[in-house]
């Protein structure tokens, strides 16, 4: 319990920050550009760091990272909304702050997978995750207004107040669970605990092919939520038809995470991977171009998926990599995803300007669909065939 109102509460203030901030920015400066360095400077610090984190994680007990982590951000927040509630904000000091806050989440990411592996059996881990699913998602539903309603009544700084209350609550909370102490000296380098999660990667083609399949929907998924807006204000009767087609998908997220713990699944590593070659519907879809009613129903199949694909690839994983390199190892695969969703973001305009904004759909829904079903067949036959006796070592509190 204590697990999932921890991360609860820290997934909902992550989800409140780029709202807080966007609002808070834009009041200073009135500077759209601003905005976009700011939220830069958390987000670059964030891909940097992300493999130190990794190696962090898998050298100290996971609850103690978390709870620093979430209490650095906490900090970051109670500093920004100092600067906003005093009337002076300085840009380049919501900058720096930003890169704090960056580096905590580089750190803090890779200890979520530790700390549920070593706080919650073996049998249990497929309903705990998918639990944690649904309190991010609905965080993730939540934030952007709750984050706006308070900016209006009362102003940025007590919306950046709020969130750091949150990140403090849920460092307290998370710091509570208790898990086993390492057992080992820890007297390798940075650089050999690097290289040994990378070994750990390299020996799973399987976890390395879904990996990349999964980075090419994170691109596919940046062309679509930057080509959609534009397609529906022009063709499919304004800003009402995106809003359908983002509430659609919010619900099939949320619908997807609940059902994955009853769904009868025999092979989760395809489903996953199935899951993830659904989006080539929403992304045909809007290629037709079909109705908005129609995207709509095509986007809440894909999130569909990817909210059945979320806790079935955190539980497979756990299952199936050594929990002393978990940390490692899940840095590499956040890396990929974090890394190549602002990549598809940027370059949509620009490859729409060469391919056409239909031919670049159809063309992304084609790869997005081969690429995750292709990397099926790199799957062992059965499941645990890359486990070691390592994996064997959960502690259960």
């Amino acid at each position: 319990m204590r697990l999932l109102i921890g991360r609860a509460l820290s997934a909902l203030a992550t989800a409140l920050i780029p709202t807080t901030i966007t609002l808070a920015v834009l009041r200073a400066t009135s500077d759209a550009g601003a905005v976009g360095m700011v939220l830069a400077c958390e987000a670059i610090p964030l891909l940097v760091f992300l493999p130190v984190g990794g190696v962090v994680a898998d050298r100290v007990r996971p609850e103690r990272l978390a709870l620093v982590t979430d209490l650095v951000r906490g900090l970051t927040q109670a500093a920004i909304a100092i600067e906003l509630l005093t009337g002076a904000a300085s840009l380049p000091r919501l900058a720096v702050l930003a890169v704090l806050a960056g580096v905590a989440v580089a750190f803090g990411l890779p200890a979520v997978p530790r700390l549920v592996v070593a706080a919650v059996p073996g049998p249990e881990r497929l309903r705990v995750n998918a639990r944690l699913g649904v309190a991010t998602s609905v965080a993730a539903v939540l934030a952007p207004a709750l984050a706006g309603g308070v900016v209006l009544l009362a102003g940025p700084g007590w919306a950046a107040l709020l969130t750091a209350a949150l990140f403090a609550c849920s460092a307290l909370t998370l710091g509570g669970v208790r898990t086993a102490k390492r057992s080992g000296a820890q007297n390798a380098t940075f650089l050999n605990d690097l290289r040994e999660g990378w070994g750990e990667v390299r020996r799973r083609p399987w976890f390395l092919a879904a990996v990349l399949a999964h980075g090419v929907w994170h691109f596919m998924a940046g062309l679509f939520l930057t080509l959609g807006p534009l397609a529906a204000v022009k063709e499919l009767g304004g800003e009402a038809g995106w809003v359908l087609i983002v509430q659609s998908g919010t619900v099939g997220l949320v619908a997807g995470v609940f059902a994955a713990p009853r769904l009868p699944i025999r092979r989760p590593l395809v489903a996953v991977q199935v899951g993830a070659a659904l989006y080539v519907l929403p992304m045909a879809a809007l290629a037709l171009p079909a109705s908005a009613w129609l995207i709509a129903g095509a986007y809440f199949v894909a999130m569909f998926g990817l909210g059945v694909l979320s806790p079935l690839w955190e539980t497979v994983v756990a299952e199936e990599i050594p929990e002393a390199a978990l940390g490692r190892v899940r840095s590499f695969d956040q890396l990929i995803s974090f890394a190549t969703r602002p990549f598809g973001l940027a370059m949509a305009a620009p490859l729409a300007g060469l391919a056409g904004g239909r031919g670049l759909l159809l063309t992304g829904a084609v790869v997005v669909a081969v690429a995750n079903l292709a990397a099926i067949a790199t799957f062992p036959r059965r499941r645990g065939q890359a486990a070691t006796p390592e994996r064997q070592k959960r502690v259960v509190t």
